[in-house]
């Protein structure tokens, strides 16, 4: 049974790993509700639909025309994401009376980790970086991947027909996405985009509203499905940038819907871990005078189904 990372943190019995997991949470989109599914080994095998078998109507005293359906075998890798965060005892022992020298490290490692899990979602390359994981960007083609036009959609554009020919290709991508509402998922983009969503949803007095989530942060919801910001990398670029390109168009994004399962049975997209988030108190190393603490995420996504996540591109912040 697939279990988030905020239900991880409330059966932690250990504080320090109890926060690690905590600050996973408050610093992304994603690991706030994606489950993750716990898997025996480095690897998870399945087989994905490939061709179903042929049927056919037959007259009385005719026989079938034998056929069977064919699968793929497929398997997604577990990738280690983490990092060491060391405090010299000195500045534990003489700063340690206005902050916990070495949480506030920590604090910092768990936040960086966040950061590049939220990209690597979206944008990781397995050809880039060997040792990370596929992101949608990556994994969606064809029908999945939805155009917003030649030279790219504005938002609210000249005219309520252009904002209306933007929230149909919203529509459009909701639909793509079958059995997704804000129970099991979300839209992702850009900060930037969604106060243009809001701004565009003003003028024709769209069904656009702010509410809190099950966590309390404030999200903008289209037709009963949250539009979240995907955030920022560590070095505070947009993961979702708005510099993509759409034709004549350099300044367009990319909006995407992704629908969450616990396992392959949803045909969903779902986290895969081995240990959950490990965090480990090395003490003080013996090579110098400082004290370590670890923190590692035997980590890895499986979109198990083929309509589990769809992409609108050549979204435009006019």
């Amino acid at each position: 049974m697939a279990i988030t990372l905020p239900e991880a943190a409330k059966l932690s019995t250990t504080t320090l790993q109890r926060g690690v997991i905590e600050t996973f949470v408050q610093a992304g989109s994603i690991l706030d509700r994606i489950p993750f599914m716990e898997i025996e080994g480095n690897a998870y095998a399945y087989n994905e639909e490939g061709t179903l078998p042929g049927v056919e109507f037959r007259a009385v005293n005719d026989g079938y025309s034998e056929s069977t359906g064919t699968v793929n075998q497929k398997s997604e890798s577990l990738v280690i994401l983490g990092g060491d965060a060391d405090v010299d005892r000195f500045i534990e022992k003489t700063r340690g009376n206005l902050n916990d020298q070495r949480a506030v490290q920590t604090n910092m490692k768990v936040k960086a980790a966040s950061y590049k899990f939220q990209e690597t979602f979206f944008n990781g390359d397995v050809a880039v970086d060997p040792k990370s994981f596929d992101g949608l960007r990556k994994r969606l083609t064809g029908a999945q991947v939805i155009s917003g036009g030649t030279n790219g959609i504005p938002i609210l554009g000249s005219s309520v027909n252009d904002i209306h020919a933007f929230f149909d290709k919203l529509d459009e991508l909701v639909a793509s996405v079958p059995g997704l509402d804000g129970s099991n998922g979300a839209l992702y983009t850009n900060a930037g985009l969604i106060g243009k969503i809001k701004s565009a949803a003003r003028h024709i007095s769209a069904d656009v509203f702010v509410e809190k989530d099950i966590n309390g942060k404030r999200q903008v919801v289209w037709n009963g499905v949250p539009i979240l910001d995907a955030g920022a990398t560590a070095q505070g670029a947009a993961i979702i940038s708005q510099n993509e390109t759409a034709g004549s168009a350099t300044d367009a994004s990319s909006i995407y819907a992704v629908r969450f399962g616990q396992d392959e049975g949803d045909q969903a997209v779902t986290g895969l871990t081995n240990g959950g988030v490990q965090v480990e108190d090395l003490g003080q190393l013996q090579e110098k005078p400082a004290y370590r603490t670890r923190i590692e995420f035997y980590t890895g996504v499986a979109v198990f189904g083929g309509k589990a996540a769809a992409r609108l591109t050549g979204v435009r912040n006019a």
